[in-house]
């Protein structure tokens, strides 16, 4: 007697054969974004890379800007995770700010792949231009907790907060150039190293 399979026919076509399934089509599209940019990439290249038809692409997404608005949303959506933790809401400001510069981090570890296509985006499409209003969003909402800490007296207040938000993120968004995940260095050490050059420079005496 053959072996009991669950789900329908069709359910197991969208769920597609091993390797071929809605991540594994994501992960190397992305990885083509990254390397000849967004603009530059057509949907023949990926079914290219991928070794698969054009049509087996779309089974799984409906337009090259569906990969585009999942990856994002990937890289935005950890970032805004972020801002609702228990210890990004709570204790002093200076507290909350170490503790979102952290989870950046982590979040930049965690999906590095994702997060350097949202640092390539320019906003030529209207996917781009929402992701950089929700970028901005979250910028915005980190410059607060900046001035917060000014007015804690635990940060700096000659500097002004939205140029050391730029300054700090500056240095966080540049691992995507270097940093590798097989490393040597993980995640939380390597938090603990960007809290120690970026706060260090910002704390009061």
């Amino acid at each position: 007697m053959p072996p009991c399979q669950t789900g329908t026919v069709s359910e197991q076509a969208r769920r597609g054969r091993p390797g071929y399934d809605r991540d594994h089509f994501l992960t190397v599209a992305v990885a083509v974004f990254n390397e000849q940019g967004y603009d530059a990439t057509s949907v023949a290249d990926l079914a290219g890379r991928l070794g698969v038809s054009k049509a087996a692409l779309y089974h799984h997404f409906d337009s090259k800007e569906e990969l585009l608005s999942v990856s994002l949303d990937r890289a935005l959506g950890g970032l805004e995770a972020v801002l609702s933790t228990p210890e990004a809401t709570e204790g002093t400001a200076s507290d909350r700010l170490g503790a979102v510069l952290r989870g950046a981090v982590r979040v930049l570890v965690d999906e590095l792949a994702h997060v350097t296509l949202l640092l390539r985006v320019r906003g030529n499409s209207p996917v781009e231009r929402a992701a950089l209003g929700r970028r901005r969003a979250f910028d915005q909402r980190v410059t607060a907790l900046v001035r917060s800490a000014q007015q804690e007296g635990a940060v700096r207040a000659d500097v002004d907060a939205r140029v050391a938000t730029r300054l700090v993120f500056g240095m966080v968004n540049s691992l995507v150039e270097w940093y590798r995940t097989s490393g040597p260095e993980g995640a939380d050490q390597l938090a603990d190293d960007v809290l120690t050059v970026a706060l260090d420079g910002l704390r009061t005496r």
